[in-house]
């Protein structure tokens, strides 16, 4: 094949149109055409939600093939053409998973609404949708006809370790949070695994990053035409996805377009830190040799070689040794944060009490201290941390702990997973699977009261929560800890900021 053109990454990443002028209608009809950078979008009516409009799979960069897999995003040009928006875009790239066995599920005493959770977030292969490296893709649901003239934005990351998930899995539907928080909700697709962090240093190790960028460029050239407010975007995200905006708020510091920052079970340390150079060219050549391509250096050969390897063949080569996340090429994502300012502006940081409680479904028999240290390592002492370090960075943050524990969304009984990784995830997007157990009245406040909250600081991202329920700015010696959820109770039960922290 004719070899590919490596583009110079400085220049790629530096790409930008300025902001549209164009504003949002007085007169909104659901669904109707908008007019965007994309072309003209024909969105429709959200199902369940009638009047919250839904533009679904629109693309914002052109799509990352061929000449362009392992480049950084290119944008596209202002196009004039229709756009059925009705249905999400493909998911990228990513590697299968399995469902658990009658025997794992029994032997943790998994109940039958856990099934539903998993297929709602694709932790099964079922749930996961279409996949293809024409990916790049976001979401948009919003209300213009009512509430503010101009909204605020919620623009939502999904998590999966950096290897799987997407916007279209049906979990992280947005328009239940357009609908009664009166806000504009995006949701984005970005290049995972391989495809997204290739350890590749010709183009760049860190793609989904800059996917990110330019989706976020995307909603700041587009968004007014939705009823949204260009001016108060906050970037949101939970586990991987939540080191993404970590990672955002510190490569994009000069001008990170977003006002707000929301790190739900992840931030640039822990389980979502980045790893050096040497660990990802080692990846990148060990597949590189497992694909018949040259593997002896980092080189051209080598590049053009695996951009002309099918896609199911990168996958099919990805084994245990191979790490493809975040590298730390000190442009986008640094070795060290401890003495860099991050993005102006507001910052929640929120962990769950029992993170590890989602590994239970695969070790059982976990001790009570591994699991304890875990939440420590992985989660809990990272955002400690982080809030710490926004704060003394002179940024309004605030500093949650989930205590949620509701039947219908108990991964295992035997032990019982109790506020696990991700979830207060289904509670925030009111996603809830319902066809096994309904959910209990304390459970739908939680959820409203959830919402309400993390509305109030996207519209005010200096001083929203301080009004909300008294959710006070964050003090390591003080009662400024808010205990979401706490014994499932909605309202805010506060504790001091460091009371869970004795283990860091």
């Amino acid at each position: 094949m004719k070899p590919c053109f490596v583009a110079n990454t400085a220049l790629a990443a530096a790409a930008s149109l300025p902001g549209s002028a164009w504003a949002a209608p007085q007169l909104w009809q659901v669904g109707q055409p908008v007019q965007t950078t994309s072309g003209i979008l024909h969105g429709q009516a959200s199902e369940g939600a009638p009047l919250v409009s839904e533009y679904l799979g629109i693309p914002y960069a052109k799509p990352p093939i061929g000449c362009r897999r392992f480049q950084p995003p290119q944008r596209l040009l202002r196009r004039k053409s229709n756009v059925n928006t009705t249905s999400f875009g493909f998911h990228c790239i990513q590697t299968p998973t399995t469902p658990f066995t009658k025997e794992q599920a029994a032997a943790v005493g998994m109940p039958e609404s856990a099934n539903l959770v998993y297929e709602a977030f694709g932790l099964y292969p079922g749930g996961r949708g279409p996949l293809s490296e024409d990916c790049l893709t976001l979401n948009v649901w919003s209300k213009p006809q009512t509430g503010d003239a101009k909204k605020a934005v919620l623009f939502w990351i999904h998590g999966g370790s950096y290897k799987h998930g997407g916007s279209g899995l049906p979990g992280y539907n947005g328009k239940w949070i357009a609908d009664s928080s009166d806000l504009v909700v995006v949701s984005v697709n970005y290049r995972l695994n391989i495809f997204g962090f290739p350890g590749n240093p010709q183009s760049s190790s860190n793609l989904g990053l800059q996917d990110i960028r330019m989706a976020m460029e995307w909603v700041r050239d587009n968004i007014e035409r939705f009823g949204g407010d260009k001016h108060r975007i906050t970037m949101a995200g939970q586990s991987a996805g939540a080191g993404l905006v970590d990672y955002y708020s510190y490569a994009y510091v000069s001008d990170p377009i977003a006002n707000g920052f929301i790190l739900q079970s992840g931030v640039a340390k822990g389980s979502s830190a980045p790893i050096d150079t040497a660990t990802a060219q080692k990846s990148w050549l060990g597949l590189a040799g497992k694909l018949g391509c040259p593997n002896k250096t980092v080189s051209d050969e080598t590049f053009h070689c695996m951009t002309g390897k099918p896609a199911a063949d990168l996958v099919a080569g990805l084994g245990s040794e191979m790490t493809f996340v975040p590298v730390a090429d000190n442009s986008l994502v640094f070795e060290d944060y401890a003495a860099r300012q991050s993005a102006k502006g507001g910052y929640i940081v929120g962990a769950n009490d029992n993170e590890a409680g989602l590994m239970y479904m695969w070790y059982p028999n976990a001790s009570p201290e591994l699991v304890a240290k875990l939440n420590d390592v992985a989660i809990n002492c990272p955002a400690a941390e982080r809030a710490s370090r926004a704060l003394a960075g002179g940024h309004p943050t605030w500093r949650y702990r989930y205590f949620g524990d509701f039947p219908n969304l108990a991964l295992s009984t035997k032990p019982r997973s109790g506020s696990y990784h991700m979830a207060e995830i289904p509670m925030y997007f009111n996603t809830t699977p319902q066809a096994a157990v309904t959910s209990t009245s304390q459970q739908v406040a939680v959820g409203n009261y959830m919402r309400g909250a993390f509305a109030a600081f996207a519209k005010d991202t200096t001083a929203g929560l301080l009004s909300y329920d008294g959710w006070p700015i964050y003090n390591t010696q003080s009662k400024t800890l808010v205990r979401l959820a706490f014994e499932n109770q909605t309202g805010t039960n506060l504790e001091r900021g460091d009371l869970y922290d004795g283990g860091c």
